[in-house]
């Protein structure tokens, strides 16, 4: 991946730079196209300098023409090549082409997390994060983003990691 991302405006505030991706992949060709759509993959990074910064988004993947069943792919880039230092990635993101769309089985197992958290939103920019503790013996933790707060809407208990289930946290499963 290359960063920065001119589309987006990096700032201290890691949010303030999760806030902007969705507008700016919208704009890249066919990220609202539904089932005939991209998916759009980046990361999130620093040069260590404390300030928070976006790669390009990118498909990274095979354009999947799957009609109805809506089965997109893009890969969680493993670096970012920015020409004024080392990048540290904290995060990847992900676009998904439709709405609504939460974070898929997929998007949540535990043998496809590489960063400590994982941002994924749809065409109404509905934005969601994923906190998945790989490794660890407590709970991952999937928010959901209104205005400018996150607020937790489910838990993946340790057992359930590598499957990737949501329980919400108001019990049901997901």
């Amino acid at each position: 991946m290359r960063g920065p991302w001119a589309e987006v405006e990096p700032s201290r505030d890691v949010d303030a730079v999760i806030d902007q991706l969705c507008p700016a992949v919208l704009k890249l060709p066919r990220a609202r196209e539904r089932d005939y759509g991209q998916e759009y993959c980046g990361l999130i990074y620093s040069l260590g300098d404390g300030i928070y910064q976006a790669s390009e988004g990118s498909p990274l993947g095979e354009t999947q023409l799957v009609g109805a069943s809506r089965r997109k792919s893009c890969f969680s880039p493993r670096r970012v090549v920015d020409g004024r230092g080392r990048a540290v990635p904290i995060a990847d993101f992900h676009s998904h082409p439709w709405a609504p769309s939460p974070m898929s089985p997929k998007d949540l197992k535990a043998s496809n997390q590489r960063w400590l958290v994982r941002i994924q939103f749809d065409t109404s920019c509905r934005i969601q994060k994923l906190i998945p503790y790989v490794g660890e013996t407590r709970p991952g933790e999937v928010y959901e983003r209104e205005g400018h707060r996150w607020r937790l809407v489910g838990l993946i208990r340790p057992e359930d990691k590598e499957l990737g289930r949501i329980t919400t946290v108001d019990g049901e499963g997901g």
